[in-house]
């Protein structure tokens, strides 16, 4: 899907992406920080790069869809695979360069400016392709994404996606308990959906598991999926988890134990999926 127009007047789709990539732009000086990467966000990042790791062996060609600052691009170009690291936002691309520079990985990962509505911009064949924290919440036609993945990845490849789901007890919660009833069921809602960043607006689609695999069926068979921060809180919670770290620690091994349990598998801030190219 091309999003470039130069002569047509912006469609509102246009908008929508362009706006998403300003608010990515906007922090991309800081994300690294409380922002991008605090404790939560860590543990989950964790349990990505052990999927990743568990799935693929070392030397494999990987596709990082919406890296951010590079900083699971970088791992993985660290333990010998060959990465290629996308973003929607060039800001975070130039990011993601400087990083594989500094940690001297740049002959094992390259970064390009493409974002997840144009994958039809990347050429090569991959073992696997991966995304981390919802960047694929932000693709506007989730079948076509699906199959430009089935024509980048190999036969018996895989798709390891950590996606942003629609039920999130611990939000429903926190916004309920403030009066904010609209914002404490923002996810429920059908369809895009704007959300707020550093004074932007990020356009946004929720998905519960199954709904999110359903795009990918024709091509892809599901391996497994569980919740990620269920029982722990969102990132944006993590003073909480500061002022009383024991007991979380205690919920984040429930986590561990209970996330990919049925129902419970189908709750939390995030969803891990994994499916193989048919």
């Amino acid at each position: 899907m091309s999003t470039r127009h130069d002569l047509a007047a912006p469609t509102p789709l246009d908008i929508r992406l362009r706006e998403t990539q300003e608010a990515f732009d906007s922090v991309a000086a800081d994300y690294d920080g409380p922002r991008g990467n605090n404790e939560l966000i860590q543990r989950m990042r964790h349990t990505l790069w052990a999927t990743v790791r568990e799935e693929l062996p070392a030397g494999s060609r990987l596709l990082d869809l919406g890296c951010g600052t590079g900083i699971d691009a970088v791992e993985f170009a660290r333990s010998r695979f060959q990465v290629t690291a996308s973003d929607w936002s060039p800001r975070m691309v130039e990011r993601a360069r400087d990083r594989a520079e500094a940690a001297g990985v740049a002959s094992r990962m390259q970064a390009v400016h493409v974002g997840v509505q144009e994958l039809d911009r990347i050429e090569g064949e991959f073992d696997g392709i991966y995304s981390n924290f919802g960047p694929l919440n932000c693709a506007p036609d989730l079948r076509e994404v699906a199959a430009q993945c089935a024509r980048l990845v190999r036969p018996g490849g895989t798709l390891v996606f950590s996606v942003m789901g629609r039920i999130c007890p611990w939000e429903v919660a926190h916004y309920a308990a403030r009066g904010r009833f609209r914002r404490a069921l923002v996810r429920g809602a059908r369809g895009v959906t704007p959300v707020g960043m550093n004074r932007h607006t990020i356009w946004t689609y929720y998905y519960m598991p199954r709904e999110f695999y359903a795009a990918f069926a024709e091509h892809f068979a599901l391996s497994q999926y569980r919740a990620l921060s269920l029982f722990l809180p969102p990132p944006y919670m993590v003073d909480r988890v500061r002022r009383r770290p024991g007991f979380y620690d205690r919920l984040g091994r429930m986590d561990d134990r209970l996330g990919k349990l049925p129902l419970l598998r189908d709750m939390g801030d995030h969803f891990l999926i994994v499916m193989h190219r048919r």
